[in-house]
């Protein structure tokens, strides 16, 4: 089973950290790569750029409405994303807790829906 691993925390907090904090939690995510490829669990992962950056688009009566970012009123927004290949709900459970940001915010668990009529590609992005 695939899921998804959305990794939420807060913008300003992370963003007043200091830069060594913030390379020690990104190689401890890229060594939580290397783990779970080594388990053949790996598919992606990647961070994502401050929701500022973002934009939301929205298309009513055939028509594209374009709001820059960001878009929800929180204080915790989406950080980034570990694609996983799991066993079971539990174990894409331990796979999240292991992932850094889980300290800073919380990750969303969320499994796959797997639709036949995809095109296959062998590598994400």
């Amino acid at each position: 089973m695939k899921f998804l691993l959305l990794v939420h925390h807060n913008e300003t907090n992370f963003a007043a950290m200091s830069d060594s904090v913030k390379r020690d939690l990104l190689a401890e995510s890229v060594q939580l790569t290397h783990d779970l490829h080594a388990r053949g669990q790996y598919l992606h992962a990647s961070p994502l750029m401050p929701s500022t950056t973002g934009a939301r688009v929205r298309v009513r009566d055939g028509q594209a409405s374009v709001t820059d970012g960001p878009f929800a009123e929180t204080h915790e927004h989406i950080a980034g994303y570990f694609f996983v290949d799991a066993g079971s709900l539990s174990q894409a459970v331990e796979i999240a807790s292991r992932i850094p940001g889980a300290r800073l915010g919380y990750v969303e668990v969320r499994q796959v829906l797997e639709i036949d009529g995809l095109p296959e590609v062998g590598k994400i992005i």
